[in-house]
């Protein structure tokens, strides 16, 4: 369980860190014009993140889960999901955020990595994150129930950036 719990907390403080990148980023969008798209949308999302999370690491402490390769194989795919983010943050740089903002003269990333993946953010990144985080925990019904109702919310999101952005393409 210590382990768990360790790596646990790790992710979430990574995902902090990430979130800090975020809010800098978020200002300086405001700051250029930005505007925020489904800023509603945007807290149902985050609250959906924090509950995933937390429903998770509750389950393997109810549960008294022991660190075992389950636990190790969804800890080395939560890590790689953070290596994808940070290469994610790096490619779109300031405009980088957790929230939708399109700025005046927004220009659509044409890298590799955006070209080959459509939304690799949520694809590459967030959905083995919460995959990964369910593994370490072992717990099996926040992967089955929580995981389709995240993707709805997660679904929706994408259709609102796509329809923000469709004047770009």
């Amino acid at each position: 369980m210590t382990a768990i719990l360790i790596l646990f907390g790790i992710f979430f403080a990574i995902r902090l860190y990430f979130l800090g990148i975020s809010i800098k980023n978020e200002k300086k969008l405001i700051a250029k014009g930005a505007t925020q798209i489904g800023a509603k949308h945007s807290k149902i999302l985050a609250g959906a993140h924090i509950v995933y999370y937390f429903a998770a690491v509750l389950s393997a402490i109810l549960l008294n889960v022991k660190f075992n390769l389950i636990s190790a194989i969804g800890a080395i795919i939560v890590s790689a999901s953070f290596v994808v983010l940070w290469f994610i943050v790096k490619q779109l740089g300031e405009i980088w955020t957790v929230k939708v903002y399109i700025l005046p003269n927004h220009q659509i990333n044409r890298s590799w990595l955006f070209t080959t993946f459509k939304h690799p953010n949520y694809f590459l990144n967030i959905i083995p994150e919460l995959i990964g985080i369910a593994l370490l925990c072992q717990a099996w019904w926040v992967l089955l129930l929580g995981l389709p109702i995240y993707g709805v919310i997660l679904f929706i999101r994408i259709q609102q950036e796509e329809e923000a952005m469709k004047h770009l393409f």
